[in-house]
């Protein structure tokens, strides 16, 4: 198994900068390693990075923020050719353009194509910038990458297994109700009750409850749970005979408390139903007395 280089963790493969790296005098020559201006216009998106959806309302608070203060913490990017690739923090770089600045601080680091996959992974599973979904993505990428399993796969992270094994099934749910997720219309808690359901029509159909009705996690898991299991139809009373109705009756009177007969003419059980032990005294005493 192949799985070098995932457990040097993200601060090795980004490395550590600290205030004196953000506040030094700007350079707009490329030096690898340390903070310098570059062009919003020579950076390019990374196509692979993991997260996808960025709301724009938070978008927006940023780059007023940025506006006022600047960018305060640089960006990580990789030299191609005469342009480069954002490696982290994706979201400061859109603040950016849309607070019209012309240029961004950033690191400058000289990664291949796949620590490109693993900073850009990692830092956002540790960020957790992600939604469920994005996540899930990332984490199976992750796998698929080191060819790792979860428990291996846990460790290097810092993440537990079960953690780990509960946004993989996410992945297993129908399209529509992925999306529902990576919309934010349907919790991460919803969504894990209804993979253990089978059929993509019942997923959808208790999502969309979910939503409308605003049930709750437990309430879902209870419904899912009733529809895995669900409870047997009571077998009808057999009709009993004017006789056997009439046999109750008599033992009934006979022993002063309640009796049920169960069955028919042919077979079954009579149950003699005793409240106390003077009750259970006073029955033996009727047996014994009649010479059963």
């Amino acid at each position: 198994m192949n799985n070098k280089g995932l457990g040097r963790g993200i601060s090795s493969l980004m490395g550590r900068f600290d205030d004196d790296d953000i506040i030094v005098s700007r350079r707009t020559d490329d030096v690898k390693g340390k903070v310098v201006d570059i062009e919003v216009g020579k950076i390019d998106r990374n196509p692979n990075q993991p997260r996808k959806n960025f709301e724009q309302a938070s978008l927006q608070e940023l780059a007023d923020s940025i506006k006022l203060h600047g960018v305060i913490q640089p960006i990580i990017v990789t030299k191609n050719k005469d342009r480069y690739t954002i490696i982290a923090g994706e979201r400061r770089f859109r603040a950016t353009m849309l607070a019209g600045l012309k240029t961004i601080p950033a690191i400058v680091r000289d990664y291949d194509a796949r620590q490109i996959s693993e900073v850009a992974l990692l830092e956002n599973i540790q960020r957790e910038d992600l939604n469920p979904i994005e996540t899930a993505r990332a984490l199976q990428a992750l796998m698929d990458v080191y060819d790792c399993t979860q428990e291996e796969l846990a460790k290097r992270i810092g993440k537990s297994r079960p953690v780990i094994a509960n946004y993989l099934r996410l992945l297993t749910l129908c399209p529509e109700v992925i999306q529902m997720i990576e919309d934010g219309k349907l919790s991460a808690g919803h969504a894990r009750s209804l993979v253990i359901v089978q059929d993509p029509a019942v997923q959808l159909k208790l999502a969309k409850l979910a939503v409308t009705k605003n049930v709750t996690v437990r309430d879902m898991e209870k419904a899912v749970k009733e529809l895995q299991s669900p409870k047997k139809a009571k077998k009808p009373k057999t009709e009993q005979s004017a006789e056997l109705k009439e046999l109750a009756n008599m033992i009934e009177k006979a022993f002063s408390t309640k009796v049920t007969i169960l069955g028919n003419d042919r077979k079954g059980r009579i149950y003699i139903d005793y409240y106390s032990r003077d009750d259970l005294d006073r029955i033996y005493s009727i047996l014994n007395d009649n010479k059963f």
